[in-house]
């Protein structure tokens, strides 16, 4: 139980440091809604949508008023799309999506994940579909957004799969120009994608899941930022040294009681909604609210300059701390449950891309221990597909090399050049354009395709 004194802590997070519940997140299998022709999957999937979803943000905004606890954004996560387009066309692919989404407006939910493929050891028919259908699909509709996993530790790494999404991208990013590349900001790839994940734009719904859920993103960079600058100003009025460990102590307890919040409110959203609750992800997820940034935390943990030497050492530390207290304080943990570096979503990041101080090399050496990988990350949109291509499969090694969680959000902004500042609006925040160096060198290596193999570690049976 909770100690009066956590309680009162509890209390001024929410008031004062930007805790929120970022996400409550409805998973719902929708493989029973498969039929003959394309009308009628979609009349399906549409009124099971309807029936499951249609007052989740009531009931959402009942518990976060009764609590005094916001809650952000209200989502829907369906099993693969994949599954229900096997045997039809690719115009059945749009057709769904678009039932989705009008089914997402009806109930007022601000997205829609799962419009996605497993593709890491080879393409079938509907994942094939799927793929293809990415730049009409997310250029044509408001909510839907798709992931695509395309290597794990135990199949390796399909380049062939990643040859093409590179193309995809391009393509998405190319009919979203009015939009300024956005489409491609609602794709995510993915190696060792969770089955449980309740943020955008990676939500989808796994086989192993019941028929309906309800996960929980709670996210507080400022609750930690603030607990971290309350910690060592205490420390300098007592004259007591503080060490990294210590700060390492703050962050998790801080994490401990950020869980609790999550967790009382999905169990009571599932009660009411008379749906099995199924985690909470404590990713400490960022916004471009000055006060919500991941970045804001390394520069409290001694990071003047983010992307400087110690960078990667104190995301690890912020990673595994985040993790050790939420697995604490909940046996529901899931998700991804760490720290997230998008650029484009934490203005600290953004800033630090504008100063020089932070690259996409030095990115990605950071998303080797954090949560994700090259997330909401800008690039020139004259970058080759093949480049694009060979991005991606770096972050893949990373994530099945490691038996970790990695992915890439790449966003090729048509008509700009690095350093350019480009604003999507709202949570999708601004950044620069980051330079993309030795453009067209990796071509080859992604053009002979095939499978990269599973590493020795897969062999752990």
């Amino acid at each position: 139980m909770l100690q009066t004194d956590e309680i009162l802590s509890t209390i001024r997070m929410l008031h004062n440091e930007h805790l929120d519940v970022r996400a409550v997140t409805l998973a719902l299998n929708l493989n029973d809604c498969a039929a003959p022709n394309a009308d009628t999957m979609c009349r399906k999937v549409y009124n099971k949508v309807l029936d499951r979803a249609r007052n989740l943000v009531a009931v959402c905004n009942e518990v976060g008023e009764k609590y005094g606890i916001p809650v952000t954004n209200k989502r829907l996560a369906v099993s693969p799309a994949a599954t229900l387009v096997a045997g039809h066309g690719y115009h059945a692919a749009l057709q769904l999506a678009q039932a989705l989404d009008k089914a997402a407006e009806e109930c007022k939910v601000d997205f829609v994940g799962g419009f996605s493929a497993l593709v890491q050891k080879g393409i079938s028919s509907g994942a094939q579909i799927v793929i293809d259908s990415l730049p009409e699909v997310l250029s044509q509709t408001k909510r839907i957004c798709s992931s695509i996993n395309v290597a794990s530790r135990k199949a390796g790494i399909n380049v062939n799969a990643i040859e093409q999404l590179g193309r995809v991208i391009l393509e998405i990013a190319a009919k979203t120009k009015d939009r300024q590349g956005f489409g491609a900001a609602k794709l995510v790839v993915f190696a060792n994608i969770p089955e449980d994940n309740p943020f955008m734009a990676g939500a989808y719904m796994g086989a192993g899941e019941p028929e309906a859920a309800i996960n929980i993103g709670v996210s507080g960079p400022g609750v930690v930022n603030s607990a971290l600058q309350r910690r060592i100003a205490s420390a300098e009025q007592n004259g007591k040294i503080l060490t990294l460990g210590d700060l390492a102590e703050e962050i998790k307890l801080t994490s401990f009681r950020v869980t609790r919040v999550g967790e009382l409110i999905g169990r009571e959203v599932a009660k009411k909604l008379n749906t099995e609750f199924g985690i909470v992800d404590l990713s400490l997820a960022p916004t471009p609210t000055v006060g919500d940034s991941v970045g804001e935390i390394l520069k409290t943990l001694g990071i003047a300059q983010i992307g400087a030497p110690g960078s990667t050492a104190a995301v690890a530390m912020l990673n595994d701390a985040v993790k050790k207290g939420g697995l604490f304080a909940s046996s529901s943990v899931g998700g991804l449950s760490g720290a997230f570096i998008p650029v484009s979503e934490d203005s600290c990041l953004a800033d630090a891309v504008q100063q020089g101080h932070l690259s996409i090399e030095k990115l990605e050496a950071m998303t080797a221990v954090c949560s994700v990988g090259l997330d909401m990350i800008l690039i020139p949109g004259a970058t080759p597909a093949d480049t694009i291509s060979a991005l991606i499969a770096d972050e893949m090694a990373i994530g099945v090399i490691n038996n970790k969680t990695t992915a890439t959000r790449l966003v090729p902004v048509p008509g700009a050049k690095a350093g350019d500042v480009v604003s999507f609006g709202g949570l999708f925040g601004a950044s620069p354009v980051l330079e993309v160096r030795n453009v067209g060198a990796s071509s080859k290596f992604v053009r002979f395709g095939g499978r990269i193999p599973a590493p020795l570690q897969s062999l752990g049976n």
